[in-house]
């Protein structure tokens, strides 16, 4: 499929993938409409970081009201259904927040986009809701667990998409991205934490576990898992992981990074950033077979690459001045 031309529609093009997904599209020469979260600010989010915005149309609203979703699809052909609430310790605080987000903003972008005869719904999903793995690599059979609220709503909120189209033949996939990273990511994720401590020159680099092992995937190979998604001719109804094939455990990777960045500090773990003890996800490593096998799909950007990408855009001024040094949620 070529995206030349294609009406598509980002939800939740303010966030981390969303506006790198927003300028990928844009280099496919999509005609893309951004939707992001209502703010009196006029503020969007990553997507002020990126370099496409004159060539974007953006939208602001809230995934919560069904009544702007309907209008928010009319004459949209591909949807990328993006909009979540993501940050695991929030949900432990918040928890009926990411039921009415996740759970039934996907029911409304679901009901809108049948509503509209939409030609694809792109449902992002997350491999935390996975939990711990059982066996690895980890496919797409693997048992579901809701180990947090968080993964708990995006279990149900898949399960809404599959059962669009299940019942009404709704052209879903469910995309299972693994941890992304890369620039413009929020300073809650491991990556940009250990990167703006170690920015700040300190001695000793506040982490949680460092025994947990993740496989990081950078983001831009996630994008191009969810354009191939949307370009592939099967598939519809199925769920297709996006990672890098790879695990580490964030201590190596602290030390990948200091490495890297040439600093001498050391981690310890500080109390108030580990998860309570049955929610916590010990490992989790991508078997992305599925889909490499039905697209020739495979990540480009190895881990050292990523970092050194990441790292380069976080030692920016300009950049660094986004973040408070602080623990964010």
């Amino acid at each position: 499929m070529s995206f030349k031309g294609k009406r598509v529609l980002v939800t939740g093009a303010d966030g981390f993938i969303g506006s790198h997904l927003v300028d990928l599209l844009v280099q496919h020469d999509a005609d893309v409409t951004a939707f992001v979260l209502y703010n009196s600010f006029n503020y969007w989010g990553c997507l002020e970081h990126s370099s496409s915005l004159k060539r974007v149309k953006i939208v602001t609203g809230d995934i919560r009201d069904s009544h702007y979703c309907l209008e928010l699809t009319k004459g949209i052909e591909i949807v990328f259904h993006l909009a979540a609430l993501i940050p695991i310790p929030y949900s432990y605080r918040a928890p009926d927040s990411f039921v009415d987000t996740n759970v039934r903003g996907t029911l409304n972008l679901c009901q809108a986009a049948l509503d509209n005869g939409i030609e694809r719904l792109i449902h992002t999903s997350t491999s935390e809701v996975y939990g711990t793995a059982q066996y690895l690599p980890i496919d797409e059979k693997h048992p579901l667990q809701a180990q947090s609220p968080y993964s708990a709503s995006k279990i149900g909120a898949d399960a809404i998409a599959t059962s669009f189209h299940c019942s009404f033949d709704l052209p879903v996939i469910i995309a299972r991205p693994f941890n992304s990273y890369g620039p413009r990511q929020s300073a809650r994720a491991i990556i940009p934490t250990i990167i703006i401590q170690l920015q700040s020159g300190r001695g000793e680099i506040q982490l949680g576990d460092l025994s947990t092992s993740r496989d990081f995937t950078f983001v831009e190979d996630t994008c191009r898992g969810l354009l191939v998604l949307a370009a592939m001719k099967d598939g519809v109804g199925e769920v297709f992981n996006i990672g890098s094939n790879q695990e580490i455990t964030v201590a190596i990777l602290f030390d990948t990074i200091k490495e890297i960045m040439g600093r001498q500090s050391v981690a310890v773990t500080e109390s108030v950033r580990l998860r309570p003890p049955k929610s916590e996800v010990l490992r989790l490593r991508c078997d992305g077979r599925k889909l490499e096998a039905a697209t020739g799909f495979s990540p480009a950007i190895s881990l050292t690459e990523g970092l050194r990408r990441t790292i380069e855009w976080f030692g920016q001024d300009q950049n660094l001045r986004l973040y408070k040094d602080i623990y964010n949620v």
